[in-house]
């Protein structure tokens, strides 16, 4: 049995997600962005090993949960399943770092995490399918000159996802690191018309973090039952210039564990 952390495990999916990884014998670490959310997901997981408490939105919040986190030894595998969606926003919203908050939270937050701790022995992306209509483009992450779309921030943020998911795979081989894609789900996020379960999206999420099987037991892959499939020939660079760029913002760069 390992030792798991699942961000976003107040509700919806990462609840579920957690819940199934404590039921199966697993020591599992819950998250909240508040105290008070921190007692709602202890009070739904009451067997998981602890919560801890962190705004992702704010870098500073961000950094002393890892250190929360760390508390609890090296994991065996990390579900970043943390994320906003502000799909039918017209204007963007700016943290109290000046960042954009959708990238904020959904990319430099699982980025700076997983920066920060010892490499686990899994680590789970929570990407999408809308990554097919995120802009592979750096240079105005904040919208300064260009106009905001919601959707657009969204879709963007999952292909970030997933290239940080391949870049992390590159850098350190000895971690199977993979982006996921759930589903169109039926939680507050996805609303009620969407077609899959959040117990269904929550046993793939289970099954990338603990499953056995040959499928799972890869790296550097983007995992969906939909038809989309990314290009490699476009990931492996977006995956460095983003390595890069999350650096320069943290001012934490991710260690690189391949053999010299």
């Amino acid at each position: 049995m390992g030792t798991m952390v699942v961000t976003g495990s107040v509700d919806g999916i990462g609840r579920r997600t957690a819940a199934r990884l404590v039921a199966a014998g697993h020591r599992v670490v819950l998250h909240a962005r508040d105290e008070q959310r921190a007692a709602v997901a202890k009070a739904a997981v009451p067997d998981a090993a602890g919560v801890v408490v962190g705004d992702l939105a704010s870098l500073a919040q961000t950094t002393a949960l890892a250190r929360s986190l760390a508390a609890f030894g090296r994991y065996d595998a990390i579900v970043h399943n943390a994320g906003i969606a502000r799909l039918d926003a017209v204007e963007r919203e700016l943290t109290g770092d000046g960042l954009e908050s959708t990238f904020q939270v959904n990319v430099l937050a699982p980025y700076l995490l997983t920066a920060l701790l010892p490499p686990p022995g899994r680590l789970v992306f929570v990407s999408s399918a809308m990554a097919a209509d995120g802009v592979a483009d750096l240079t105005d992450l904040r919208y300064d000159t260009r106009p905001f779309h919601g959707v657009e921030a969204y879709a963007t943020s999952k292909l970030l996802d997933l290239a940080l998911a391949v870049a992390v795979a590159r850098r350190w081989p000895a971690t199977l690191s993979n982006a996921l894609d759930p589903g169109w789900v039926r939680t507050r996020m996805g609303g009620a018309a969407a077609p899959t379960s959040p117990d269904d999206a929550a046993r793939a999420q289970v099954r990338l973090a603990v499953g056995t099987d040959p499928d799972v037991l890869v790296s550097g892959r983007y995992v969906s039952a939909r038809d989309w499939r990314p290009s490699p020939s476009r990931l492996a660079p977006l995956g460095e210039e983003l390595l890069a760029y999350c650096a320069q913002l943290t001012g934490v760069t991710l260690p690189d564990a391949r053999p010299s």
